[in-house]
Parts: structure tokens; sequence; C-alpha cells
């Protein structure tokens, strides 16, 4: 028997659904990367690098056979750059392990590399029309206040309760458009703060609004705070040419290039910080000069403000004793380059300064 929420939810998507670049296409590659460029960011900032990919990657194959370079670049500023290097593992292994043809069923995509259980049933649903449910942190906002559950959303009985609720709420050979629905009902009327009830379809159907507790689901376990992280960078020239390294491939910004630094130290200055810093890393002398820049930006769990220091070449030869490798480029090859954020931000800078 249908669950008396299937109708309207379906009914108002019908109506109100999202047009998304990746709703059209049947491909499964296009669904795979859509879902996967829109894990924890926003679908607005999404859809411009959803269709610079789509133009640059336009199959399974043009993927596998791409450097991580090249697919790094395409992914800059999207963030979350492991995201990126899963991607293109994930291509190389469907086209060497599944002779190119994509895994149907939930327990094969999540053997993939990046594709946890969300994401396996969004493209078993979306793409091979399977009756699994997608289950992420807007489906867990939507179901903890429609069956106003008081568990912290994060605890495994309400994880396991949600599941089970949506599994059980799903329509049989419906499972594509439902799970869509929820996505959209989600941007559009269940939002994390002030939702708008009076224009939702489930609202008759909703515990949590029946009370008055819309607000206070999901219960929320509350944070650590976040710590922040000082560190240096060395704008290091040698005549016309500018030294960066590239980060390890695996690891926080894994295979992007960055000017070389590290972590200060209790008790460190900037200068001692990058001077010790550029020993270890390169095994030069360098001498701290000016500060170029100050610099901040957020991690998942950290926060870092990044002092760009000028510094001199004094003796040694560079070698990459910690990166994967190093290069002397110009200022203006900078941009050929994937960087992370703020690395970008002190390319930008020294182009600027020098045109």
């Amino acid at each position: 028997m249908t669950h008396p929420i299937v109708e309207p939810l379906l009914g108002w998507y019908h109506a109100n659904g999202r047009t998304l670049p990746w709703r059209g296409y049947t491909d499964p590659y296009a669904v795979w990367i859509s879902e996967i460029m829109l894990q924890q960011t926003r679908v607005d900032t999404v859809i411009p690098y959803f269709q610079k990919w789509m133009l640059t990657f336009p199959t399974l194959e043009s993927l596998a056979n791409a450097s991580q370079q090249e697919v790094l670049s395409v992914w800059e500023g999207l963030g979350y750059y492991s995201r990126a290097r899963n991607l293109h593992k994930t291509a190389r292994v469907i086209v060497d392990s599944y002779h190119g043809r994509f895994p149907h069923t939930p327990k094969e995509l999540s053997l993939l590399p990046g594709i946890g259980a969300y994401t396996a049933g969004a493209i078993a649903s979306i793409a091979f029309g399977a009756d699994e449910p997608a289950i992420d942190g807007n489906v867990q906002r939507i179901f903890s206040r429609l069956f106003d559950i008081s568990e912290p959303i994060k605890s495994n009985p309400a994880k396991i309760r949600i599941h089970d609720l949506v599994k059980s709420v799903l329509p049989p050979g419906r499972g594509s458009d439902f799970n869509q629905a929820l996505m959209d009902l989600a941007n559009a009327v269940c939002l994390p703060k002030n939702p708008h009830c009076a224009d939702c379809p489930l609202k008759s159907y909703c515990e949590a609004y029946s009370l008055g507790n819309q607000e206070y689901r999901p219960v929320k376990a509350d944070k650590p705070p976040v710590p922040t992280v000082q560190v240096t960078a060395a704008i290091l020239f040698d005549h016309d040419r500018v030294l960066i390294t590239r980060r390890p491939s695996k690891g926080l910004l894994g295979g992007l290039w960055e000017f070389p630094g590290g972590k200060i130290e209790p008790g460190e200055t900037q200068a001692a910080a990058i001077q010790r810093e550029i020993k270890e890393e390169l095994g030069i002398e360098v001498q701290a000069g000016v500060l170029f820049g100050t610099y901040h930006h957020a991690y998942t769990h950290f926060k870092i403000e990044l002092f760009a220091l000028e510094c001199k070449w004094i003796s040694g030869v560079p070698k990459p004793l910690v990166a994967d490798e190093i290069m002397w480029t110009s200022v203006n090859d900078l941009l050929k380059f994937p960087m992370g954020k703020v690395d970008r931000l002190i390319s930008k800078q020294l182009i600027q300064q020098i045109t």
C-alpha cells in the first residue's frame, strides 16, 4: 500500500521540480558526476563546474584517459579534491574491470572509490530505475520532521530508524522521482532554518509541524570549536621564475601545486618557521623577507591563517624531500597548474604585480 505522503510529494515535484543540467542526461556517467560534485556543495556552485566538466570529459573513457593534473585543473575551486581524484580512479576501474559498463547495483557501486551508500542509492535509482533509497543530510532532515525524531540525527538509532522509514515509504517503480523529489523539497521548502512549512505539500502529515517542533528537528549534537592553524608559505624567485611544489597525491589537497611552506610551531616567528620548513622540504637555506600577504581559509575541521613571505635563496640545490615534484615556472604560467584556493590567490596577486 502506498504511503500517504507519496502522491502529494510526487505531485509537488512534477509541478515544482528544478530544471538542472544533469537531469537532461540518462547516462549513468553524468548522474555519477553530478552526485559527486553535489557532495557538501551547493547546487548553484556545481552547475557551471558540471557543464565545464561534461565539455572537457564528455564520456567515461575520456575521463579515464585524462591525467590527474588535467582532472584537478577542471575541478579547481570546487574543493574537497579527494572527490576529483576518486572520480579519476573510478573511471579507470570501470574501464579496466567492468569493460566500460557502469555497475547497476548499490552493492557494486559502493565498492568503487568515493561512492558511499547515499551516492550508490542515487545512481542506482536515478540512472537505472532501482527502488533504492538515497539518504543524505537533506533526507534525514525531512524525515526527522515528518516523524518528529528526537534522537540526535547522527546517532545510530536515528540513522537506522530513518533508513527503515525511507525504505518503507519509497514507492515501487518510482524510486528515481521519489529521491529527486525529496532533494528538491529539502532545497525549496524543508530548509535547515526557517522552513517554509505553509508551502509544504506534506505539512498535513508532518508530526513536528503539528507539534510546533519543526525548528528543533533534526536534533544536532554540539560541535567542538574549530581550531585555527597558522602556516607560512615562501615566495621564492630564481631570476624571473618562482618555485612551486606539488603535494603528495594522497591527503589534503593531494596532487595540487602550492608555494612551499608549513605550520608555525609554538614559539616560532614567521621568519623562523619558513626558514625551517624550506630546509626540511627542499634542503636549501633561505632568508625570510617582507610579508607578501596574509590569507584565511576554512576546511572541514580546521581553519588556517597563512602568511606568505618573500624569501631570498641563500644556498643549496632544491630537492623534493616532501613534495612529489618541484617546479620553477614563470609567474604568468602559474595559471596552468591546479592549486587550492589560497595558493591560487597568491598566484593571482603575483600576476597582478607584473602586469
